[in-house]
């Protein structure tokens, strides 16, 4: 059965592939602003319902197949590590995460046009070994850290810098396979097939 991806993300086309899913990606644009007080697990639970909703929307009623959507935050101490803004910034994230265990969160949600909607939530736990500057540097000039979330990449380069993984790596790469199979799952369509 076909889905809908409302994602660019390379990596999260990937990785349905991998799983054998005929998709075709939307790219909705949403608000992803924060409400005050949200707690990280919330946010991103809320974003990626809303971006599976605005995909559903771009599709219009009529649409038979389910739209999948993720969203995924590197959490550190609390706080939200987005997708860094310039080298600047791509740098003191990574001198914050040097040397410790962070959580990634990444949500996924699936929405059809009979109003049917569910989501799941894997949080994953993640060690980074201690990063010297002229590290962080050559890996921001590496050109992989631009659009990622704690701006690193499990599935690149970034690799070398994690010590320990808790979790899933699917999860960490921006849509966890366990998930979202259940997911599909719930909206009969499924993976393995005799």
């Amino acid at each position: 059965m076909h889905i809908y991806l409302a994602s660019s993300s390379p990596r999260r086309a990937e990785l349905l592939q991998q799983i054998g899913m005929s998709f075709t990606q939307l790219s909705p644009d949403i608000d992803e602003s924060r409400d005050a007080d949200e707690v990280p697990e919330m946010y991103v639970l809320r974003m990626a319902l809303e971006k599976a909703r605005a995909g559903l929307a771009l599709l219009g009623e009529d649409t038979q197949s389910p739209v999948l959507a993720a969203d995924t935050v590197v959490v550190l101490d609390g706080q939200i590590l987005g997708k860094p803004r310039d080298q600047a910034d791509a740098l003191a994230m990574l001198m914050q995460l040097s040397g410790q265990s962070h959580r990634v969160m990444s949500a996924v949600a699936m929405v059809d046009s009979r109003g049917e909607a569910h989501s799941r939530l894997s949080v994953s736990q993640v060690g980074f070994r201690h990063i010297n500057a002229a590290e962080a540097l050559a890996y921001w000039h590496s050109g992989e850290p631009v659009d990622k979330a704690g701006g690193y990449a499990i599935q690149g380069l970034g690799a070398v810098f994690i010590e320990q993984l808790e979790g899933s790596y699917s999860g960490v790469m921006g849509l966890p396979l366990f998930e979202t199979a259940e997911l599909l799952g719930l909206f009969g369509i499924p993976i393995i097939q005799k």
